[in-house]
């Protein structure tokens, strides 16, 4: 097998790599990721990649591309869904591309890993490339290993990242943390799950809109927890 491992950053290739090499399969690494923004992000991610890889004695290829002129050429009407729509096809098969000119007969990617990707869509898009490149997808759900991942991660000092990649899911996460820290002051738990469904009653039309978010944080908690 000559797998080739689509990866968006080092702390999300940690359990792939290590669960992969159990199984006795030396993946090689692929970035390919211009839908993460600003260019300081894209950076940071990157050579935290390389070093970790050099670390871990895993092959790399670096297809360096920052991309943010054509993200939002390509985004602008379908903001909402760019993760369907964009981020993913544009990403997967552009590794598909490479597996097949470069002789890999195997094609995966870190993106099963994250408990925060839409990770069935995922899965069903590498089986449709896989057909149309006539390449193997190995799918595993890497999202078994999540916590055990993060754990090394950290403990290995990768640069963690606070959001997807796209300056639209930085906004996102930059107002979920802004819920939680006022949740914080309230006494209430800001668990994932509560600051996600407060966030999505703060959309409107699948947008988030911050000057909404204190009304919905007060009615999804029945009083005025933020001033």
């Amino acid at each position: 097998m000559k797998l080739l491992l689509h990866t968006c950053c080092a702390p999300c290739s940690v359990y792939c790599i290590k669960s992969l090499r159990e199984e006795n399969i030396e993946p090689t690494l692929y970035w390919y990721n211009p839908n993460i923004h600003p260019y300081a992000e894209y950076k940071a991610r990157r050579d935290c990649l390389v070093d970790y890889a050099k670390q871990k004695d895993v092959k790399l290829i670096l297809e360096d591309a920052y991309g943010l002129d054509e993200f939002c050429k390509n985004v602008i009407d379908k903001i909402t869904t760019r993760c369907q729509e964009y981020c993913y096809p544009k990403r997967l098969r552009q590794a598909f591309e490479y597996a097949k000119q470069n002789g890999y007969d195997t094609i995966s990617t870190t993106l099963l890993y994250s408990i925060y990707q839409k990770h069935d869509f995922i899965a069903e898009l590498m089986d449709k490339y896989a057909e149309e490149y006539d390449i193997e997808f190995l799918y595993r759900d890497f999202r078994k290993g999540w916590q055990e991942g993060q754990d090394e991660a950290r403990a290995a000092g990768l640069y963690m990242q606070k959001y997807c990649g796209c300056v639209f899911s930085e906004e996102e996460s930059g107002i979920g943390r802004e819920i939680g820290r006022k949740m914080k002051k309230q006494g209430i738990s800001p668990t994932n799950a509560n600051v996600r469904k407060i966030i999505e009653e703060c959309k409107v039309d699948g947008i988030i809109v911050p000057g909404i978010v204190k009304g919905a944080v007060n009615e999804a908690f029945g009083e005025e927890i933020i001033d």
